[in-house]
């Protein structure tokens, strides 16, 4: 029963990862997030830094902020988010602010620096370690189909 509750959990993450990667084709950056609640999507957004002039906007940032806005609350706990990239130092922070209950991802900022993409190189397990907040991260989701976006 385990194995088979996991196979559809992973299934699930494979899915749910192939909209942020549908996302990411979209915007200026190869980045795309999704959040979901229940097994379903909730929120998509991608990277507008270029398009906004704006460089926290991020897909990550982005799809906060139009879910928090919709809700009318800053709250996101029991929320799930995916993202084609490991977030960054600033969107692993606005998860912990929001109480998002899970991150997954796909490509790692280790990754994401061998490709010669602009890194700040600390990991979101760190910031989440440092902070006071106990969010799950599932990385590796689709790594190689996130890697080729870049």
């Amino acid at each position: 029963m385990k194995i088979q509750v996991s196979l559809i959990l992973l299934m699930d993450n494979e899915y749910f990862m192939r909209q942020a990667i549908d996302a990411a084709k979209k915007g200026d950056a190869p980045y795309g997030a999704v959040i979901v609640l229940n097994q379903k999507i909730v929120a998509v957004a991608h990277n507008t830094v270029l398009e906004d002039n704006d460089p926290s906007a991020h897909a990550e940032i982005n799809v906060i902020r139009k879910l928090t806005a919709n809700l009318k609350n800053p709250s996101l706990e029991g929320y799930t988010i995916y993202t084609t990239g490991e977030p960054c130092p600033m969107c692993t922070a606005a998860c912990v602010w929001t109480g998002i209950s899970e991150i997954v991802y796909g490509a790692s900022i280790q990754d994401l620096i061998e490709l010669k993409q602009s890194q700040i190189n600390v990991s979101c397990e760190e910031i989440i370690a440092k902070s006071f907040r106990n969010i799950k991260v599932t990385s590796g989701v689709l790594r190689k189909e996130c890697m080729e976006l870049f």
